[in-house]
C-alpha cells in the first residue's frame, strides 16, 4: 500500500516554511513527480492523482502552493468552490511576485529530489490547470527531468521562454477548451515545431479540466480515459 505523511520546504527568501504532501508506493522508492494543484487547492482531486501515481511506483509530492496567502486551501470542485478559487488564485498572483513563485517550485522539486526514497532519480514536474502553468513556469527556470502539462493556462503568453524549456515536455489540450482558445494550443505546438521530445496532443471534443471526474461541469471520462495511459507511458520512459 502507499503512505502519506507532510512535511515542510524552507522558503528560498527566509520567510518561512510550506508543506508538501508525500505519497510513496509501496515499493518504497521510485522517480519523483512533483504534483501541482489546480486553484482549487491541495483537495481531493490532486490527492487521487498522487495515490493514482504512486500506484504505478512514483514519489509524489504536492507543494501548497498557494501558502503564502492562506495555508492548506483546498475547495470541492462545485460553484461556491469555483469562486473561492477564482478568489484565492487572484489575491495570490497579485501577492506574489513571479521570481517568487518560481524560487518556492523549485525548492519543492530540490525537497523532492532530496527524498531518501526518490534519491539519486529522476524527478518530473506534473501539474493541472494552475499547475499546468506552472510546471511550465519550472521548466523554463529550472531543471525538471520532463514536465506534464495538463490544460496550463497562460503558457501562450509566455513562449518567448519556450527555449529554455529543455527537458521532454507532454502538453495535454482539450479542443473545446472555454479558457484556452485553440488559437493558443496552436502557438505553442508551433513554437515548439521540431522537438522530438515535446508532444501536444489534444483530446476532440474535451473541455478545460477534462481529467478531473471530481467535477462533474468539467470531467470528460473517454477524454480522461485516454490521457492518463499517455501520461503514465510519457513518465515511464522519461524517468526511468
Amino acid at each position: 500500500m502507499t503512505s502519506t505523511r507532510t512535511e515542510q520546504v524552507a522558503a528560498p527568501d527566509g520567510s518561512g516554511e510550506f508543506d508538501v504532501t508525500i505519497v510513496v508506493p509501496d515499493s518504497g522508492t521510485g522517480p519523483g513527480v512533483l504534483l501541482l494543484q489546480e486553484i482549487f487547492g491541495v483537495g481531493e482531486f490532486v490527492i487521487a492523482k498522487a495515490d493514482a501515481l504512486a500506484a504505478e511506483g512514483f514519489v509524489v509530492s504536492c507543494p501548497d502552493v498557494f501558502w503564502r496567502l492562506e495555508r492548506g486551501f483546498a475547495v470541492p470542485h462545485d460553484e461556491t468552490g469555483l469562486g473561492d478559487a477564482f478568489d484565492r488564485v487572484t489575491r495570490w498572483s497579485e501577492l506574489v511576485d513571479d521570481a517568487t513563485k518560481a524560487a518556492d517550485l523549485l525548492a519543492a522539486l530540490a525537497h523532492l529530489r532530496s527524498l531518501p526514497e526518490v534519491e539519486g532519480r529522476k524527478a518530473a514536474a506534473m501539474g493541472y490547470c494552475l499547475g499546468g502553468r506552472l510546471a511550465y513556469e519550472i521548466a523554463v527556470a529550472g531543471d525538471p527531468d520532463a514536465i506534464v502539462s495538463y490544460y496550463g493556462s497562460g503558457i501562450a503568453d509566455r513562449l518567448t521562454d519556450a527555449e529554455r524549456v529543455t527537458c521532454p515536455t507532454l502538453f495535454h489540450f482539450g479542443s473545446d477548451d472555454a479558457f484556452i482558445p485553440n488559437e493558443q494550443v496552436d502557438a505553442i505546438g508551433s513554437a515548439f515545431a521540431g522537438r522530438d521530445d515535446v508532444t501536444v496532443v489534444v483530446q476532440e471534443g474535451a473541455g478545460h479540466a477534462f481529467e478531473n471526474l471530481y467535477a462533474p461541469a468539467f470531467a470528460n471520462e473517454a477524454a480522461a480515459a485516454r490521457s492518463w495511459p499517455l501520461t503514465l507511458d510519457f513518465l515511464r520512459r522519461t524517468l526511468a
